[in-house]
Parts: C-alpha cells; structure tokens; sequence
C-alpha cells in the first residue's frame, strides 16, 4: 500500500517539497505554481481511477448478466463460457498500439524467460478460476452468484496480506467477517430460490462451493498481478498493464481451447448453436458481447491493481453487486428475497469498511508528510541561524 499512500498524498494536493512552507505561511499564502500543478495531477489521477472504476462495473454487469442469457437461452458448454471470459484478449492489441510509449516501456524489466513464466502460471490459474465460474454461473441463480462472489474481497484481503505486505487493520477484519457472513446467509437460505428439479439442491450447494473456490483463486490472482508489477515488471504504466493482461489471458485462452477440444465439446457447438433461442445470429452476438465485456472489466480493473493495489481493485468489483441482482429481477426474473436484500447491505458494509480504511490511509500518509517536511523546515531554520552566529 505504500505506493497507494504516495499517490494519495498527491492527490489531496500535499507536495512532498511545499507542505511545510504551506503549514508555516499560517494557510494564507497563495497557491504556487507548483502546487497548482500537483493538484491538477491529481484532478486527472482521479479522472483516471473513475474511468478504470467504471469500466470494471459496467464491463464485470454486462458480462455477468450475458452469461447468464446464453445459459437460459440454452447454451450450456461450461468450456465455451470458460473462453469467452478470456477469448477477446486479442482485442487488446488495438489499444496496445495506440497506446504512446513512456520511457518505462522501452526498457525491458525482467528476462523474457521470466516474463514467459508469470504469463503461464497466472494465465493457467486463469482459466481454471474461469471455468470454476462457468459451472457457477449455470447453477446458481445469477443474482446469488454475485453476492457469494462478494466472498473474494474476504479472500483478498488474506493473499494481500501475505503477498503485498497489505496491513490487516480492525476494518479490514471487519470487511472479512462481514462478507463471509454475508455467503452464509446466502448458503444457509438456499431454499428461498426454489425449484421444482430434484437435483436444485446439489446443484445450489455445487455452484456455491465452486463460486466460493473461484473467488478465492481470483483474489489469488490480483494479488499476483499486483506483485507481477512491483517485481517482475517493475512498471506501472498503460502499455504494461495490457501487455501483461494480454499475455496472460491468451495463456487462459489457449487452456479453454484445449480443454473444449479434450472433453469433446466442440463437436456440440454446431447443434447448440442451430438450437439457440434467437438463432445463430443470437448466439454469436451473445458470446462476442460477453468477450468484450469481460476485457473491458478487466482493463479498468488490472489498471486499479497498479495504480492503486489489488484489494482497492477487488473492492471496486463488490460494488457492482446491488447492480447485477436489480438487472436479474428485471430481464431474468428472479426473486429478490429479503434473505438476498440482507446479503446485499451486509456486502455494502463491508465494502464500506474497506473503502473508509482507505480513507484513513490518505489522512495519515498526508499528516506525516506535512510532519517530516514541518521537522525539515525546522532544520533548516536552525541551520540558517547557526551559520549566521
């Protein structure tokens, strides 16, 4: 989290060099050029965060509720919900090579046999996760899936501690209880869904366990990222944030492949497809939309892993969780139970338990900067006066 801290301080306008000058002026000074600049940087460091913000929440809902269509429209290979998570990372090379090149980005930070390594184990670990998400998503109602998926911040928050040095405070731990408890009462009420199948309840408790296992292989896999860009890569910059999220998911692509051509679902693709409610042109679109979708959440959201950390990001993606239930009652018709409303205020408070520690970080990064730069003033002062005599 130090470097979110040093980004804060930037961004509530407290320069490393001014902040003592600002605290001995009495507050009455104007603002300097230099500070001008340091709060117009952080005005467009925000614009930026809100963009990526934005892009996971839209991009993670629409790819949510089109798999959920494909499902009740009658798709039904797990293998090909499992590619389209993955399957539009070419489509990142678009933005790739209209992306400005920094001087960070023309050095290379690690060897490429090294890079070559992340990329295969973070994208295998992907498409393991994505095909865990694929059986979840048929079982589950949509809007339960999302809220027990509210359980990988709780998971992140655990590999953020042991991974990126991320501290465990009380509202951090707060975060973690609450959301774990916000699962159980959705484990627990399972029957407030209902079905006539015989098979619902060992279909609900499957899709709810695997949703559990695949949301904490996702935390697994930010807090990778995350250390991917401090130590591996060493940069954080727009090129390789997609060349990273590039790589490794074509890497998650190529095991959904595999896997579709090894279970023999490929040949069921030509008949699923004639069958789909909608027809071929459906089908498609269906598939196609959800690919974008995916990308775009996972651009917004593998740009909050560097600009900020792995747990802001995670706990971005929770936010969109009162968003996919209200969509579901409205195109899928599920039933908004008060077991699920109660779910869905414990995932908000839990989110908000984590987004108020983030505040508390600001503040303190900010008051010990004015600190250190107030005792360096002071210093120089006395300097100043011991020179004189």
């Amino acid at each position: 989290m130090e470097h979110a801290q040093e980004i804060q301080l930037q961004i509530r306008g407290v320069p490393e060099q001014e902040s003592a000058h600002k605290d001995d002026s009495h507050g009455s000074a104007p603002k300097s050029p230099t500070r001008r600049l340091a709060v117009a940087s952080g005005v467009r460091w925000w614009a930026m965060v809100a963009v990526d913000m934005i892009m996971l929440l839209s991009g993670g809902t629409v790819a949510t509720l089109l798999t959920r269509l494909y499902y009740n429209s009658g798709g039904n290979s797990k293998w090909m919900t499992t590619l389209t998570q993955s399957g539009g990372a070419p489509l990142l090379a678009i933005p790739l090579l209209l992306t400005p090149p920094s001087p960070e980005d023309r050095r290379l930070p690690s060897p490429a046999t090294k890079l070559a390594a992340v990329y295969a184990g973070i994208g295998a670990l992907i498409g393991l996760d994505n095909l865990m998400y694929a059986y979840a998503l048929q079982y589950l109602p949509v809007s339960t899936f999302s809220l027990v998926a509210s359980s990988q911040l709780a998971f992140n928050a655990v590999t953020s501690r042991l991974l990126n040095a991320q501290r465990f405070t009380p509202l951090i731990a707060n975060s973690v209880v609450v959301l774990t408890f916000a699962a159980t009462v959705l484990a627990v009420g399972s029957s407030s869904d209902g079905s006539s199948s015989g098979n619902y309840h060992y279909n609900y408790a499957a899709g709810f366990v695997l949703t559990v296992a695949a949301s904490a292989a996702f935390a697994l896999i930010l807090s990778l990222y995350e250390l991917t860009f401090e130590r591996v890569v060493k940069a954080q910059t727009p090129r390789w944030v997609l060349r990273v999220q590039m790589n490794s998911n074509l890497v998650a692509s190529a095991v959904a492949v595999a896997g579709m051509f090894a279970s023999g679902e490929w040949r069921t693709v030509s008949g699923e497809m004639a069958a789909f409610r909608g027809g071929t042109a459906r089908y498609v679109a269906t598939l196609a939309g959800t690919a974008v979708a995916w990308q775009a959440a996972l651009v917004g959201q593998i740009r909050l892993v560097a600009r900020v950390s792995s747990l802001f990001a995670n706990a971005t993606g929770v936010v969109q969780l009162p968003l996919v239930p209200l969509f579901a009652v409205v195109l899928f018709g599920d039933r908004m139970t008060g077991i699920k409303v109660v779910a869905m205020l414990m995932s908000a408070w839990g989110f908000m338990s984590y987004a108020y520690q983030h505040y508390l970080d600001g503040r303190r990064a900010a008051g010990t900067a004015r600190a250190q730069c107030s005792v360096c003033a002071a210093r120089a002062a006395s300097d100043a006066v011991s020179d004189a005599s």
